[in-house]
């Protein structure tokens, strides 16, 4: 029976440092055709040229045959259900189905309908596992050690499948999680820590995850414009003085939103660290869940 991965609690740590082991071994060069014969499928019914080009990348290396599914011409706009052309995929013989989708829970409701592995490419504003199983790693390469080290994730968290999926995994594995944002943007979490100013809580930090303002997920306009917005919780270099700190965004940076050029281009910053090291992971994690299929 296959399994799935639609949130990081549907790995033990003991599958997570496997898998770090195995990305590692990519990073280092390691190559092998393990995946040969195999069919990756791609379902994006929300657009992402990274994630979706890093799960191609990462099946390609691995020499699987990939699929990518191109929402704008799919049945879906016919009127077939998602589950519906899963399953028509799914009779494809695909050993692993990656799957974006803006309503939260996709995933999770294909896994009923499919045989194929699925994985979770970010669903709403519910999860992205890949993307912080990516992060943390980045993380650890970076840092060594990050247990009681504390990091700050900044912006439009009520809205973030990263910053869901983050915050749980990170604090799982002995980080001190901290959410920076305006109130309008802060979730009801029992037990973080949240500050509406950056510069309260910044001393001591280890690291900065800086998120997108997601405009499309919001009912009505928040800011008058994203400047306002960016006056108060944009990263910019000069705040970040001479402190050793790292930089993290998931991507699409909005450049001088998020981050300004200053931040984006500086040596503390793991921006591209983040999007090179998810091919290796998004590898070890394919590997896994497409030979236990």
């Amino acid at each position: 029976m296959a399994r799935h991965l639609t949130t990081t609690a549907d790995l033990t740590d003991d599958e997570i440092e496997a898998i770090f082991d195995e990305a590692n071994g990519y990073l280092e060069g390691q190559t092998n055709q393990k995946l040969r014969g195999r069919l990756v499928i791609n379902i994006f019914f929300e657009n992402s040229t990274r994630t979706r080009s890093s799960f191609e990348v990462a099946s390609r290396r691995l020499g699987a045959e990939v699929v990518s599914l191109d929402v704008a011409t799919s049945s879906e706009s016919k009127g077939e259900t998602i589950h519906d052309t899963a399953a028509n995929l799914d009779a494809m013989g695909a050993s692993a189905i990656v799957v974006r989708h803006k309503n939260a829970g996709a995933p999770k409701v294909l896994s009923k309908y499919v045989k194929a592995s699925v994985i979770n490419g970010g669903d709403g504003a519910h999860a992205h596992p890949t993307q912080a199983l990516l992060d943390l790693f980045t993380l650890r390469q970076a840092l060594g050690e990050v247990k009681g080290k504390k990091i700050l994730i900044v912006g439009d968290i009520k809205n973030s499948r990263v910053a869901n999926s983050n915050i749980k995994l990170l604090a799982r594995f002995g980080m001190e999680v901290v959410l920076v944002a305006p109130p309008h943007f802060l979730p009801k979490r029992s037990g973080v820590k949240s500050a509406w100013n950056i510069r309260e809580v910044i001393d001591g930090a280890s690291a900065i995850m800086s998120l997108r303002t997601q405009t499309e997920r919001h009912e009505q306009p928040i800011y008058a414009s994203l400047s306002d917005y960016a006056a108060n919780f944009k990263i910019a270099k000069e705040a970040l003085g001479d402190r050793d700190i790292f930089i993290m965004h998931p991507g699409p940076v909005h450049r001088n939103i998020d981050l300004d050029d200053g931040a984006l281009s500086d040596p503390r910053s793991l921006v591209l660290r983040q999007v090179h090291n998810g091919v290796a992971v998004r590898m070890a994690i394919l590997s896994k869940f497409v030979l236990e299929y």
